[in-house]
């Protein structure tokens, strides 16, 4: 079941390690957060037995199971990953850059990149035995959590908060998913799954499982292939609970390490202004975030107050020599629009978000124009397209 290089779980905090050897599959499987200190644990590899010509092939996320805690023979899938990196030559003429490319995650099978990380969660919890995965989520993981349960007949449960899109709660429903409609922002959302589901249930959320961020690092390893293995000199991202930051330098650690790539690109992550907890905390010079007091987005897939992984990815975008930075939900929206107008790619709010702060780091002069830069696209547009209609509709289109 588990993959020749995966070693078993370590804390990231403390350290304590959960030895694939010392335990029993289905317990490794059916991991929370360290039961000694509660800090999120990780997958651990051992990599020196891995081919790097192994990991250089395949274009699909489980065509890498061998950097992977599962064989992709007992793993759920539903062909995610081997999106496109789209090429956008008018968009670095614009910018000024040497080169901008937008990695699509829309054209995943639920259109959003976490479907990387939910095929890989709901494998484990499936190996465990598990008869119920449950989340808390702005939309996105509940539909993409409900899809792959769906394959096994396992029952799923999301809690979403009321402003979750339509999209995202009549997709839970049709994939077979149950959910609640918690009145209020994530963090009630949060607090309803806690308080309110009283099967055994196991936890799917955000780093409450050890594998979906984990599953999240493919996403780097696809980014490098597409340029034969030639790094970006930014790689440029929207960040909510800080698994994607965290995910993706994980995997571009993994590349450093297998000889791959000489060294880290740098990782920019973006919030917007109305919900910025990450950005706050990398601007302060802290290295743990604090709870966002009043979280107002529009971007309701990035309105994390209190991140899960926010520790986690401020260090992650240290040992980048990247940064967190913000940008104000209209310049977010005008650059989804824009993108979309010029480069054909349809993207989503988060990922306008993400194009907003390749943008700015333009413009205050952070990229020039021998830089070449790769912009991830995380969900599709058609996601909550009222909302950019709305944004057009407010310029008089």
């Amino acid at each position: 079941m588990f993959s020749d290089a995966f070693v078993g779980l370590v804390c990231t905090d403390c350290g304590a390690s959960l030895a694939a050897d010392d335990a029993e599959p289905a317990a490794i499987a059916g991991a929370g957060p360290c039961p000694d200190c509660g800090a999120p644990r990780r997958p651990e590899y051992d990599l020196d037995g891995v081919d790097p010509d192994a990991v250089r092939a395949g274009p699909r996320a489980w065509d890498r199971d061998t950097v992977l805690p599962f064989e992709a023979d007992s793993a759920l899938s539903a062909a995610e990953g081997g999106t496109p990196s789209v090429d956008a030559p008018r968009l670095a003429d614009e910018l000024g850059l040497g080169g901008v490319a937008i990695k699509d995650e829309a054209r995943n099978p639920t259109g959003s990149v976490l479907d990387r990380g939910l095929a890989v969660a709901v494998t484990a919890a499936d190996a465990s035995g598990a008869e119920l995965v449950a989340c808390a989520s702005p939309g996105n993981a509940g539909q993409s959590m409900a899809a792959y349960a769906g394959q096994v007949d396992l029952r799923s449960y999301a809690f979403v908060p009321t402003r979750s899109p339509f999209s995202n709660k009549a997709m839970v429903n049709v994939h077979g998913g149950e959910m609640k409609v918690v009145p209020g922002r994530l963090g009630d959302a949060v607090n309803a799954l806690t308080e309110e589901l009283q099967s055994d249930y196991v936890d799917l959320g955000a780093f409450a499982s050890p594998f979906r961020h984990d599953g999240l690092k493919t996403v780097a390893y696809e980014l490098l292939a597409d340029r034969d293995w030639d790094a970006p000199d930014a790689v440029v991202l929207p960040a909510g609970t800080g698994e994607l930051v965290v995910g993706v330098v994980d995997g571009l650690r993994e590349c450093v390490e297998l000889g791959l790539i000489d060294d880290l690109p740098p990782v920019y992550a973006v919030q917007a202004d109305g919900c910025a907890p990450i950005a706050a905390a990398w601007q302060a010079g802290r290295d743990d975030t604090e709870p966002w007091e009043t979280p107002d987005t529009i971007v309701g897939e990035l309105e994390v107050a209190d991140p899960p992984g926010g520790p986690l990815a401020l260090a992650a975008i240290r040992e980048t020599g990247g940064e967190a930075l913000t940008v104000e939900d209209p310049d977010a929206l005008e650059s989804a629009v824009a993108v979309a107008s010029t480069e054909t790619v349809e993207v989503g709010l988060a990922g306008g978000v993400a194009a907003a702060g390749l943008w700015a780091l333009a413009e205050d002069g952070t990229l020039g124009s021998e830089d070449e830069a790769v912009v991830l696209n995380t969900e599709a547009a058609t996601k909550a397209p009222d909302v950019l209609r709305s944004h057009l509709m407010g310029q008089g289109v």
